[in-house]
């Protein structure tokens, strides 16, 4: 249990600091005198100012790399980006950027261009399909897709949709994005052993692509594992070098660019793909197509998917952005990314590209090899270009099996947060059941259905940490202004007659009858009851008001000694009021302070809950402003309840009351 330490024990070091005193000596506030106070100030705000520097943080906003490119580092970053770049670069050319992104958009390319909507009839009336006319439409399809989620991206990004990142926890993340890993990686076995499998979407993808992949371990080419596990175990070596000599070595060892350019050399040296049936990246079409607008019309049936797309891509691309921020101690501004991906996805689109997010691997292998800004990038995307309109038959001959490898060795950094379980069961238990939700829910059930899991699992915990908040009996430290709680703090004593009452949690529909119960579970005291009491007694004694008068008049007389908080004190209270001196007959404690300084709202509920238990003078409140301005609106300061009985601290409320007592 903490203490405070005596003085006699103070340290030279905590001398010094014992000369800064806090001592402030004002009036006792309650709630009208503090708007007494206030009204009396004249503040002058200037909401909105025109100015040079208001637009250069707008125009920073949108274009952060106009802060940072002025003063790149050269020396420092240049080779590092470089190296990134081509690496992620070639990684890039035989794949698309994330997979779930490209099996989402693949099925709602087949279902608004299905093979029977081309089927045409052979000579021999057998049905064939026109495949150029049907690959040709589902292009048009994808581009207006892309278009689409394009749009929504950019709008949810200028009406500040980023916010919903906040709901993305550190726990959720690590989880989505460990359970990503799993997806990427179990992608990849097939093409490390050499095996054809079918694609699998949706729930349970996972588990049928490792059944799928078991049932056809038999077919694996001998050849391909050999090279996928020969370029594992040497990137997995150059990673460790590059681990343990980082600050020795002055540029880290490109092992993807050496793996990358050996193994196409190998490859087409030896004629693998022919003699060997080793997978290969094969043909990369050549070219750009010339700029078409997007195909509009379709944009109506297109919306619910376009909209999802545009949710999980942001995700997606949040998530991972996070990480990194995590890791390397920047901020990631929501608004800002669902802007910038509305803006690639919208403008790309008529350029016939692909809806884009970010990608794991490729992002995982970017940061591995020394990437640390945009330019990195940059080059990727010119690497790509170049293959694209140049030199693409380079890269024909690179096995599928030497991508495998570079993306499983870079996500072993992902599957390292498994570490997070223990550290969690340690820390929070809470945190550690978002964690598993996120990872399990992603891999069963895919990774857009996963995260609307995870997601709303983390919300449902904080409803629950609403159910089940701390509360508290608070105690003074001995002549201080300090509050803590007496069962945590000795040295913190209740104060004569009051009991201080905190709830860590705000009030609203779903919590505020819990919170009745914890006022009286804690204080051992009903408001209401006592409010019952009150009232019964005043009745019966009304019904002779010169009995009554004897009766209050002996009874006064009787009562030269209360109890408060099992302590005898002399009672002066000659002229205390009606109400007081039956609530006196009725229990030793006078007043209970609610400590509202932890609650962050209530509602109408809650309002009317807390209002019902309010027995003047009995209770009184501490509320910090921004409360008390939501119990204006809900119309809460009404008699018996009025802005009298709110004080801006517990100490003003407890002088108050103490005051209240010595003079009656």
């Amino acid at each position: 249990m903490p203490v405070f330490p005596p003085l006699e024990h103070v340290t030279a070091s905590e001398e010094l600091s014992a000369t800064l005193m806090y001592h402030v000596e004002r009036p006792v506030l309650n709630e009208v005198k503090r708007n007494e106070i206030f009204m009396l100030i004249v503040i002058s705000l200037l909401f909105f100012r025109c100015s040079s520097e208001k637009a250069k943080s707008v125009v920073f906003g949108f274009l952060p790399i106009l802060t940072w490119l002025p003063s790149y580092p050269l020396k420092q970053y240049l080779f590092g980006d470089i190296v990134s770049g081509i690496s992620a670069g070639v990684m890039q050319l035989p794949q698309g950027t994330f997979a779930v992104i490209s099996l989402m958009i693949g099925g709602v390319a087949v279902r608004e261009a299905p093979d029977s909507m081309f089927a045409v009839n052979g000579t021999n009336a057998s049905q064939i399909v026109d495949f150029e006319a049907r690959d040709a439409r589902r292009v048009e399809v994808v581009v207006a897709m892309t278009t689409l989620v394009g749009i929504i991206q950019f709008v949810l990004g200028l009406l500040r949709f980023g916010f919903l990142a906040i709901y993305l926890t550190e726990p959720l993340v690590r989880g989505f994005t460990t359970a990503a890993a799993v997806h990427v990686s179990v992608s990849q076995i097939k093409y490390l052993l050499g095996v054809h499998t079918a694609r699998f979407n949706g729930p349970l993808s996972v588990v049928y692509s490792l059944d799928a992949v078991f049932r056809n371990i038999a077919s694996t080419n001998v050849v391909t594992l050999i090279i996928g596990l020969v370029c594992t175990v040497f990137l997995y070596f150059i990673k460790d070098l590059n681990e343990r000599f980082k600050k020795k070595l002055p540029i880290p060892i490109p092992g993807e660019i050496i793996v990358v350019i050996v193994s196409t050399g190998i490859s087409y040296g030896m004629v693998m793909s022919e003699n060997y049936g080793v997978e290969v990246v094969g043909k990369i079409p050549t070219g750009l197509l010339p700029p078409k607008i997007p195909d509009f019309s379709v944009f109506p049936s297109l919306f619910p998917d376009a909209f999802a797309i545009a949710v999980v891509g942001f995700s997606i691309a949040i998530s991972l952005a996070k990480i990194f921020a995590l890791k390397h101690g920047y901020s990631v501004d929501g608004n800002q990314e669902l802007i910038a991906l509305g803006l690639c996805n919208f403008m790309s689109s008529f350029f016939h590209t692909f809806a884009v997010t970010a990608s794991m691997s490729r992002s995982l292998v970017q940061e591995s090899t020394g990437g640390h800004t945009e330019i990195a990038g940059l080059l990727a995307s010119l690497l790509v270009l170049l293959v694209v309109v140049a030199i693409g038959f380079v890269f024909q001959p690179l096995p599928t099996t030497v991508l495998a490898a570079i993306i499983m060795v870079n996500l072993l950094g992902m599957f390292k947060q498994m570490k997070d379980i223990p550290a969690l069961w340690r820390t929070s238990k809470i945190e550690l059941a978002i964690w598993l939700v996120s990872f399990f829910a992603s891999v069963l059930l895919g990774l857009d259905y996963g995260l609307v899991v995870a997601m709303g699992f983390a919300i449902l915990t904080v409803i629950y940490r609403t159910q089940c908040p701390k509360n508290a009996l608070l105690g003074q430290i001995p002549d201080t202004g300090l509050y803590f709680d007496v069962d945590e703090y000795e040295e913190a004593e209740e104060c004569s007659g009051i009991k201080i009452f905190q709830s860590n949690t705000s009030i609203y529909f779903a919590n505020s009858d819990l919170y009745v119960s914890a006022l009286k579970a804690k204080t051992g005291i009903d408001p209401a009851k006592l409010l019952a009491a009150r009232k019964s007694q005043l009745k019966y004694a009304k019904r002779d008001n010169g009995e009554r008068k004897a009766v209050v008049a002996g009874a006064k007389k009787q009562m030269d000694h209360v109890y408060t908080n099992g302590q005898m004190t002399e009672n002066h209270t000659e002229s205390e009021s009606e109400d007081d001196f039956f609530l006196q007959r009725l229990t030793p404690i006078h007043t209970i302070i609610l400590d509202f300084t932890p609650v962050n709202f209530i509602d109408s509920v809650g309002a009317k809950t807390i209002k019902s238990i309010l027995v003047r003078p009995f209770i009184c409140l501490c509320c910090a402003g921004t409360l008390v301005s939501d119990l204006r609106t809900l119309k809460f300061f009404c008699e018996p309840v009025t802005p009298d009985l709110i004080f801006p601290t517990i100490h003003d409320a407890v002088l108050h009351c103490k005051h209240s007592r010595d003079v009656q």
